[in-house]
């Protein structure tokens, strides 16, 4: 099963985008921002990253 990591500050845009990803076949991971993001890649590359280009902490 292909990992999609998606990156957003809103809990909302997440929730969303966890269903339809899901939906596709996808295990999805989340992270709030940009440096939760960095730390998730360093221990594990997804397939694929959905990520907002506006968050606090680190810019996507």
């Amino acid at each position: 099963m292909k990992t999609c990591l998606v990156v957003d500050d809103s809990r909302v845009i997440r929730k969303v985008a966890r269903r339809i990803l899901e939906d596709l076949s996808f295990r999805v991971e989340e992270a709030g921002d940009g440096s939760e993001a960095l730390s998730f890649c360093r221990s594990s590359m997804p397939d694929a990253i959905l990520l907002d280009w506006n968050m606090p902490v680190m810019n996507g």
